[in-house]
C-alpha cells in the first residue's frame, strides 16, 4: 500500500470509530484532543475545496457523522453540564 492509501485507511477507521462512539460528546473530544467531529468535517470540506471539488458543510458533516448532523444531535447530543 502507498502512504496515501494507508492514510486513507486510517482516516476511514477514525471516522468509523467516531460514528460508533456516539457516547463520546464533541465537547469531550474538544477538551481532551483539541478537535471534534465538526473540526474533522470542516477539514474534510476544506480539503475537497483545495482539490477543486465543492462540498457543503452539511455534506461533510453527514460523511463524518454517518447521518445528517441535526439527526445526530437529536439522537446523541447531551446537554452540556455546568
Amino acid at each position: 500500500m502507498t502512504e496515501v492509501e494507508l492514510q486513507a485507511a486510517a482516516f476511514r477507521r477514525l471516522v468509523g470509530h467516531l460514528q460508533e462512539r456516539t457516547d463520546v460528546q464533541n465537547i469531550d473530544l474538544m477538551e481532551l484532543a483539541g478537535f471534534c467531529r465538526n473540526c474533522l468535517s470542516k477539514w474534510y470540506a476544506e480539503a475537497a475545496s483545495e482539490a477543486g471539488d465543492s462540498m457543503t458543510k452539511d455534506a461533510a458533516r453527514e460523511l463524518i457523522y454517518g447521518m445528517p448532523y441535526e439527526e445526530w444531535k437529536t439522537r446523541y447530543q447531551t446537554p452540556i453540564a455546568e
